[in-house]
């Protein structure tokens, strides 16, 4: 963890970062094929936007990169922190934006490539880092939650900040109770700090590229990916984490499959099923990643069909980001 993490107390906030190359998608939608043929043509260094890569041992549940790509290509930001551990987004933002330093001062290009929205919006909008979490706060309102429902703690929401409250879903709990948070520490409504998440950059004055697969195909790449994760050792990789960490933490545990693969190991279902509500729920996460991708302005489709040729779509995003670089 930081120093920022520990103290409680959050350094300056980091400006957007649109000056890199960014490289986005769906789960399962061929972005470390492709990555690897782009940072070759554009001189870069990768920089993870996963949110899960983070955490060692976690490694074929969260399709990290392999070792003999990492070697082709620097990559940062993998591996960096014990499972147990939480790893905030301020502390990601914090850590990229070192890292981006590092590279340019290498005489490289930065290349993100990752799937993680929040991840992506905070760095091409800035973060307003806000407290840190106050988890006594979140337990009691969880409590409330399965007390009242949670509708009754949306509408509580609605009566402090109800601009937040407009924009979320009513079902959204982590967000809802993050607002409800900030404006317990800080007595001012979340909406009125975190302005900057509401303005783009318009698409040509980027370069943030998202793979765009039609969906049915895309639901294929997924079955085949989870398929292939049970293939290549999820289960004994989740044993092992379990045998050398114990429970997973707050972060590391919403990773889809892993949950899965321990229910399982309990005895709450078959393998069979257990592979069915992974792909199901790898499905769903996709969906939601799409749906951020729609809402950022700053995003450029590329959309992709087979036979896919990674050559030829690196190249093709080398060449309409160029053309940015040059105006």
């Amino acid at each position: 963890m930081t120093a920022a993490s520990s103290s409680g107390v959050h350094p300056d906030p980091k400006p957007p970062a649109l000056d890199a190359w960014y490289l986005t998608g769906p789960t399962a939608s061929g972005k470390s094929r492709i990555a690897l043929e782009l940072a070759r043509r554009l001189n870069a260094e990768i920089i993870s936007l996963d949110s899960m890569s983070v955490y060692r041992g976690m490694d074929i549940g969260t399709a990290k990169p392999s070792l003999q790509d990492r070697q082709l290509i620097p990559h940062h930001l993998i591996d960096i922190v014990d499972p147990t551990d939480d790893y905030s987004l301020a502390e990601y933002v914090d850590a990229a934006h070192e890292q981006m330093s590092a590279i340019r001062s290498r005489g490289h290009e930065v290349l993100f490539v990752g799937g993680t929205p929040l991840y992506l919006k905070s760095l091409l909008r800035g973060l307003y880092q806000g407290p840190p979490p106050d988890w006594t706060f979140r337990q009691q309102v969880a409590e409330e939650v399965r007390q009242v429902g949670i509708e009754a703690l949306h509408q509580r929401l609605e009566q402090v900040d109800p601009l937040s409250a407009a924009k979320l879903h009513p079902s959204d709990m982590r967000r809802i109770i993050r607002a409800l948070e900030v404006y317990k520490v800080t007595g001012r409504p979340l909406s009125h700090q975190q302005t900057q998440f509401d303005e783009g950059t318009p698409a040509e004055a980027c370069r943030v590229f998202v793979l765009d697969w039609p969906r049915p195909r895309l639901h294929e790449r997924i079955e085949e990916r989870v398929e292939g994760m049970f293939a290549a050792g999820l289960i004994d990789e989740a044993q092992r984490l379990e045998k050398d960490y114990g429970q997973l933490g707050r972060t590391a545990s919403q990773a889809v499959g892993y949950r899965e693969v321990y229910e399982y190991l309990q005895g709450t279902r078959d393998l069979a099923s257990t592979k069915e509500l992974v792909k199901a729920r790898t499905r769903q996460f996709a969906r939601r990643q799409e749906t951020w991708f729609r809402s950022l302005c700053e995003c450029r489709r590329v959309p992709l069909a087979e036979p896919l040729d990674p050559l030829e779509i690196a190249e093709q995003i080398a060449s309409e980001g160029r053309v940015k670089s040059e105006e």
